[in-house]
């Protein structure tokens, strides 16, 4: 009976402390937000009221809501990220940034392709909106580009006298892009001399390109052709640089640096052949060893002779390699 009486006791207790909680609630929730002056006459506030009123909101964080992870209001600057331990799987806490940085090779590859493409349309000259733009020209006014556009020649080549291999660059890029197209030799001179300052600045592959649009434009301009095949022997473009070199002769019989490379171009491109075939005979080498090598061979078990009549090639199969 004495442990009934207790239990009962205890159950009185609990019931009375949810009374009194319930009740404690109860008064917060009726009790008013705002002091009953200024219930009044809300309708109106100003812009400076509003905004302080924000303020004051944003200070005063409510403690009856809970932040889950799908809260809009989460700081996303860092994210706690928990891993195990890779020895005794306990976890540890690392921060780390919430967005991806690009790494510094990332960072330089974009600055060069960057400072490539700016390049580039710093030379871009639009023929296709020059073709549109001549057709509405009369014949004065297609002159009078033409000596505007030999005025901006003019300049580049004092330009590229004095060593100012950009300025030239820029001055004839300036002519290309008001020279008519019905003045096909003007365009092609102002290409190839743009060409030579692109050559100066050592951007070969596009004086290169200048050089060829200057011949497509003129195929008998001599100076742009023989200017390209120095550029194309300067960059390893062996047989590119002898077709050019004889296109000179056959243009200019009397060249005699284009005489010189003709002689001297020929075993030039048998000597890097040789040599490439050397690589590719060492890399077809080690592939074959790879895959012989499980059944004991090598490809030194296998002789490769050539046959002087054909030209070909006959292969072998040897035993022992080392006897």
């Amino acid at each position: 009976m004495e442990g009934l009486e207790k239990e009962r006791g205890s159950r009185n207790l609990c019931d009375k402390a949810e009374e009194e909680s319930l009740k404690y609630k109860k008064e917060e929730i009726s009790r008013p937000d705002t002091p009953a002056s200024d219930a009044s006459d809300d309708s109106f506030h100003s812009l400076e009221d509003e905004d302080r009123g924000v303020q004051n909101h944003q200070l005063e964080p409510s403690t009856s809501e809970e932040i889950d992870g799908s809260s809009e209001e989460c700081d996303s600057s860092n994210i706690l990220v928990i891993e195990p331990d890779g020895k005794d799987g306990t976890e540890s806490h690392e921060y780390l940034p919430a967005i991806d940085k690009m790494s510094e090779s990332s960072w330089g590859k974009q600055e060069e392709q960057e400072h490539v493409d700016d390049d580039e349309e710093e030379d871009f000259v639009d023929e296709e909106y020059l073709k549109d733009l001549e057709l509405n020209m009369s014949d004065e006014e297609k002159q009078a580009k033409k000596e505007e556009s030999q005025n901006h020649k003019e300049n580049g080549n004092i330009s590229f006298k004095a060593g100012l291999f950009q300025e030239a660059v820029i001055s004839y890029t300036a002519g290309l892009r008001i020279c008519p197209l019905s003045y096909p030799k003007d365009r092609a001179i102002l290409y190839s001399n743009r060409a030579a300052a692109n050559a100066k600045l050592d951007k070969k592959k596009k004086a290169i390109s200048d050089c060829s649009k200057a011949i497509d434009l003129d195929g008998v301009y001599t100076k742009a052709i023989l200017r390209r095949a120095n550029l194309n022997e300067e960059t390893e473009n062996l047989d590119e640089a002898l077709k050019d070199f004889q296109r000179v002769l056959e243009l200019d019989p009397a060249s005699k640096e284009s005489h010189e490379a003709v002689r001297r171009l020929p075993d030039m491109i048998n000597e890097r052949n040789e040599k490439l075939k050397e690589e590719m005979i060492g890399k077809l080498k080690d592939l074959g060893n790879m895959f012989l090598r499980p059944f004991g061979l090598s490809t030194r078990n296998f002789e490769l002779k050539q046959d002087p009549g054909s030209g070909g090639y006959n292969i072998s199969f040897k035993q022992n390699p080392n006897s």
